[in-house]
């Protein structure tokens, strides 16, 4: 029986990370897609590096894993959850929705 992901939406994401105990954003694309834009607050874990460095992810506070588009991150959600993380989240839509939404972006490029 296939577990169902637990996910938020961008805006969600975003109001999480405002707040007093802000969770771990953890942006899944490799470092050439990070660097030029990405959400306010992400820190950058590569999925080609995930396995080598899961135990870099803590498991005493929520993680929300985003990646571009929203596919790379439901299977790194998944894959966590069965590592035994119990406070994973997926980033529905991603970075791309992120930044259409106009949420804070960090980075050298311009929308448009």
């Amino acid at each position: 029986m296939q577990q169902r992901i637990p996910a938020v939406t961008v805006r969600e994401a975003y109001e999480r990370m405002i707040a007093e105990e802000p969770p771990l954003l953890l942006d899944i694309r490799e470092g050439w897609e990070y660097q030029p834009r990405r959400a306010v607050g992400a820190q950058l874990l590569p999925m080609s590096e995930l396995a080598a460095r899961v135990g870099e992810i803590p498991r005493s506070r929520d993680v929300l894993i985003i990646c571009e588009h929203g596919t790379r991150s439901q299977r790194v959600t998944a894959w966590l959850m069965r590592q035994g993380y119990t406070r994973v989240y997926d980033v529905l839509g991603g970075t791309d929705e992120w930044e259409k939404a106009g949420l804070p972006m960090e980075g050298n490029a311009k929308a448009g």
